[in-house]
């Protein structure tokens, strides 16, 4: 079986390169709104999403923009991997914050909704329609090796044909992302293995 990265995106603090082009970002608001506003995206469920989710929803929608992918059609057989390092942590700090202090107790639902890392996986299945296996994985750091053995761990249902698989870690305003869309039996150069994956993220 042949992996291949069909199209991919890497988004850090100060780029936004995708299938190797570097995107133009207009500066106006903030970095992850001003990503939304330059790719021309149109979903307002973003404006609701916690800053992790915001980055694992805006390179997946990078990765998938030059497929033309068809977000209305449920699809069973494309699968949903993600990786990070600190997991939910941006939100956990700041819901702790709300509770910490007995006279000051204001319990926040909406940061509390995003207080679990595999809600990116959700957003971006609900965005694309897809149902296939849908994983979080937290590691210490990035790691094409571990990166590659998500991906392949998606593909072992064969009748998975395709993976959105990504690094997505925003911590402390550090975004820090690689989404790739892989497929069974590619035909692209770009083969899934631990060197193009090393390429790919320190671009």
């Amino acid at each position: 079986m042949k992996l291949g990265i069909e199209s991919y995106c890497r988004i850090t603090n100060e780029k936004v390169i995708v299938n190797d082009k570097t995107i133009a970002i207009t500066c106006e608001q903030s970095w992850l709104t001003d990503i939304y506003h330059s790719a021309k995206i149109s979903y307002p469920k973003f404006f609701k999403m916690d800053n992790l989710a915001k980055s694992g929803f805006l390179g997946s929608e990078l990765a998938l923009q030059p497929l033309e992918f068809d977000k209305n059609t449920i699809k069973e057989d494309i699968a949903v991997v993600c990786c990070n390092r600190s997991s939910s942590l941006d939100d956990d700090t700041s819901y702790q914050k709300t509770i910490q202090n007995n006279d000051d107790y204001y319990p926040s639902p909406a940061v509390f909704v995003y207080t679990l890392a595999n809600i990116v996986t959700g957003e971006i299945s609900i965005r694309n329609k897809t149902m296939g296996e849908s994983a979080f994985y937290v590691m210490e750091q990035f790691n094409p090796q571990k990166f590659c053995s998500f991906a392949e761990s998606a593909f072992l249902d064969s009748n998975i044909q395709a993976c959105i698989c990504g690094w997505v870690e925003y911590y402390n305003e550090n975004c820090d992302v690689l989404f790739t869309y892989i497929t069974r039996n590619s035909k692209n150069n770009k083969e899934l293995n631990i060197d193009t994956i090393h390429t790919l993220y320190n671009l």
